[in-house]
């Protein structure tokens, strides 16, 4: 497998059955129920809760779900040769809101793509080699799968290639991140400006995720919040938003 392999571009997706978990019950569903009629995005990954798939791959996808439903796509797919509960337990913990998690778990689907490896190595078994596809209607248009090198490479399935390929000029929207705490008034205005100009965050509160406030002022040089990044650099408290904004 190397990054120019195009051999299932024109044809068909692999016709199989899945089993998923919703719900606390099981439900069956088809190839067809994910493809038919519909433009969807695939990406393939070796397994949930892995570092890269968990930090990086999945992430920036369900970032830029909305550009890529502004350009066409019905549904961004997540596969990985998991079971029903692992893929289920790994869509709560990361709480996505615009990805659909299928487990292959037999590998059907990943082995008619021809993409199952063998990672006995690490003590997995068979997965899946790390891919992304854009389908329409059933019939792969443009598969970008990763070069045959040793670990686990991620330099051609990742969102922004995928968007690439299909809008090059898409704008790309900022990547907020606002530092918040409970039953802050000056947290609450700083996250109705970003709602009131249809601007996506993320929300991390003081306390969680390794956030202390002795973290907050190393990172910030304040002990105050809210603390508002905008594409990595540091913009401020919520008077400073407005001030960039008016900017």
């Amino acid at each position: 497998m190397t990054t120019t392999d195009t051999r299932k571009e024109g044809q068909n997706v692999p016709q199989v059955s899945f089993r998923a978990r919703k719900d606390n019950d099981w439900y069956d569903f088809t190839s067809d129920d994910i493809f038919t009629n519909k433009t969807v995005v695939l990406f393939s990954l070796p397994g949930a809760f892995t570092p890269t798939c968990s930090s990086s791959h999945l992430p920036r996808y369900d970032r830029l779900a909305p550009v890529f439903k502004q350009h066409g796509v019905d549904e961004i797919v997540c596969l990985s040769v998991n079971d029903g509960f692992t893929m289920a337990a790994w869509q709560a913990d990361q709480k996505t809101k615009n990805i659909r998690f299928i487990p292959d778990g037999n590998g059907e689907f990943t082995d008619g793509m021809g993409m199952l490896v063998d990672k006995s190595d690490l003590g997995f078994g068979k997965r899946s080699w790390r891919y992304s596809m854009l389908v329409k209607n059933g019939v792969v248009e443009k598969m970008f799968v990763e070069a045959d090198v040793p670990g686990d490479p991620f330099e051609v399935s990742d969102a922004d290639t995928m968007l690439n390929y299909l809008a090059p000029n898409a704008e790309i929207p900022s990547s907020i991140t606002i530092i918040s705490k409970p039953g802050c008034p000056h947290c609450q205005r700083a996250k109705q400006l970003l709602t009131d100009k249809s601007l996506a965050y993320e929300e991390i509160t003081l306390g969680t995720a390794g956030i202390s406030s002795l973290s907050l002022t190393a990172l910030t040089g304040h002990s105050t919040v809210p603390q508002i990044f905008i594409d990595g650099e540091l913009v401020g408290s919520a008077d400073e938003l407005e001030q960039y904004f008016s900017a």
